[in-house]
């Protein structure tokens, strides 16, 4: 009989699909790369997402996430997300943290079991206090690096920190994890596109980079849940 992922079955079998089912994936960060990442997460029936943000749909967002509609301009990302979850896939067990996440709170996040996790937010010090604990606590993550002042989607790849270029943010993160010697694998989402200069501090974007940062970073995850992802191996050999 068809089920709403019956199409997905055929391609990772039924097994696989009842690993994604049965898998929790914490998505930190609910705006352009985060939103799509937790899109194709609950297409692709992931059993319980966690989403942590707290911030509220604004008028500049409609231009690269995909819940930014003038309907939902002022609601809170979470909420908006939950619903859109529920009717993508009512079974899926939906858990909200409706806070901004720093080092005083970052224990919120670990309230509950998580398989993997994805850094998209946009908050440097916060970025740097997940990659600690994610890595205190054993736990699989993926790290967004900067989508901001790019174009072309064709330039992201999903690599070792120590790896990344023409990425302002993934240069002050390789020097944090220089300046704490920090010696685990530190797997980031990054673009090598030189960045387009911009007159002020707020970086521009496009309806390209930031979704399709998120479908990579989901891709890669579900592929290495079911265990069909082999070629990152070499990469770290």
């Amino acid at each position: 009989m068809s089920h709403r992922f019956s199409r997905l079955e055929k391609i990772i079998s039924k097994d696989n699909l009842t690993k994604l089912n049965n898998s929790s994936i914490l998505v930190i960060g609910c705006g352009g790369v985060g939103g799509y990442s937790i899109e194709s997460l609950a297409r692709s029936g992931v059993g319980t997402i966690i989403i942590a943000d707290y911030d509220t749909v604004d008028f500049t967002n409609i231009n690269r996430q995909i819940i930014a509609l003038d309907s939902t301009i002022g609601k809170l990302k979470v909420d908006v997300f939950e619903q859109r979850i529920r009717d993508i896939n009512p079974e899926c067990n939906v858990i909200k943290i409706k806070e901004f996440i720093n080092k005083d709170n970052i224990e919120l996040l670990f309230n509950n079991r998580i398989d993997y996790l994805i850094d998209a937010c946009d908050t440097i010090e916060t970025k740097k206090e997940i990659i600690k604990e994610c890595l205190k606590r054993n736990i699989p993550f993926i790290s967004s690096m900067g989508t901001g002042n790019k174009l072309d989607p064709s330039k992201l790849e999903i690599i070792d920190i120590r790896k990344t270029v023409n990425d302002p943010l993934a240069r002050i993160m390789r020097k944090f994890i220089k300046d704490e010697n920090i010696k685990g694998k530190i797997l980031v989402l990054s673009s090598k596109e030189l960045p387009i200069k911009v007159h002020d501090r707020t970086p521009g974007s496009s309806a390209f980079v930031p979704p399709t940062a998120g479908l990579l970073i989901a891709s890669y995850i579900v592929r290495d849940i079911i265990k069909k992802i082999w070629f990152h191996i070499f990469f770290y050999l």
